[in-house]
């Protein structure tokens, strides 16, 4: 990671290697903090933050589940991030609040300690790779199961929930995959590590329900949206391992990975190497990220105080 000038932690603008915590700090220990991943695009009226709005709402939704007192409003967090991107004079970039249980009582119990609130970003590129994106990625279905709701709130965007992602991800790439993709357990697909995914056959879209142990994603909720638009009909559905292997087209969506073909899982195939639907929606979603898209640019928080290099 390249590091900027400034980071922001509990209303404050701080020098990014002046930004420090206790190692008590009780998050470090039981993994009670929530966060949010966000992107910042350079547009031809300047860098722009992609469903800020949306983010937001998500990040005091999964605070709520886990009983955590956010405090600071939503302007206040939405203002820090805007400062940042102005501060460190950068139009592309990776945008991640967290709220953590700080230091102070030790133990299961959180509900003692102050909840601190830090945003950070930096300059980050496609979390699959760029040729990823174009050629598509190999998949293995990971023998790490998916939380389960019983277990975990998975709806929560919880630091301890991506200790699971982490496991299927680690198993995928010492076995020479790009990416995981984990079953539910019911046996159904639910996502990637940090991914949601799609499935397309004979021109219909599937994606996991969230009742499937998913998290509701913003770029997979843009993607149902463009289906809309485009005349694709789009289900939330199970799925099963083998109906990953018969898919005409598979692909991942997620602020981190964008959209990304998938073109093999276990060693087979997937359809005959062509992705016009995938290819139609990553288009869509290039041309409304950069502001290309009069219809989505609702969508969009510009930072008008930088000039981009557009």
């Amino acid at each position: 990671m390249q590091k900027l000038k400034y980071l922001w932690l509990d209303g404050e603008i701080l020098e990014w290697d002046n930004a420090k915590i206790h190692v008590m700090t009780h998050s470090l220990h039981y993994s009670i903090s929530v966060f949010e991943a966000i992107r910042c695009h350079a547009t031809e009226l300047g860098p722009a933050i992609f469903r800020l709005d949306e983010h937001l709402v998500r990040f005091y939704q999964s605070a709520k589940i886990y009983n955590l007192k956010i405090p600071f409003d939503s302007k206040e967090i939405k203002d820090a991030i805007i400062s940042l991107i102005e501060l460190n004079e950068v139009e592309n970039c990776y945008i991640r609040p967290i709220a953590f249980t700080a230091y102070g009582e030790m133990g299961l119990n959180p509900l003692k300690n102050k909840i601190s609130v830090a945003v950070t970003l930096w300059e980050w590129g496609a979390y699959l790779g760029e040729e990823g994106k174009r050629k598509g990625v190999r998949c293995m279905v990971s023998s790490w199961v998916r939380i389960d709701s019983r277990s975990l709130p998975p709806q929560a965007k919880c630091s301890a929930n991506y200790a699971n992602s982490a496991l299927a991800k680690m198993e995928a790439v010492t076995n020479g995959f790009d990416e995981a993709i984990m079953l539910n357990s019911h046996g159904f697909v639910a996502e990637g590590p940090g991914e949601n995914i799609f499935r397309v056959k004979e021109g219909v879209l599937t994606t996991p329900p969230a009742s499937s142990g998913i998290l509701r994603g913003i770029t997979r909720d843009t993607v149902m949206k463009f289906a809309q638009e485009l005349g694709i009909p789009c289900y939330r559905n199970d799925f099963t391992r083998e109906e990953l292997y018969t898919s005409d087209e598979l692909f991942f969506t997620g602020t981190a990975a964008g959209i990304v073909p998938i073109r093999e899982v276990d060693g087979r195939k997937i359809g005959n190497g062509d992705y016009p639907i995938t290819r139609k929606l990553q288009q869509m979603y290039d041309d409304a990220i950069h502001g290309r898209n009069e219809k989505y640019k609702h969508w969009l928080t510009y930072v008008k105080t930088i000039k981009t290099s557009l």
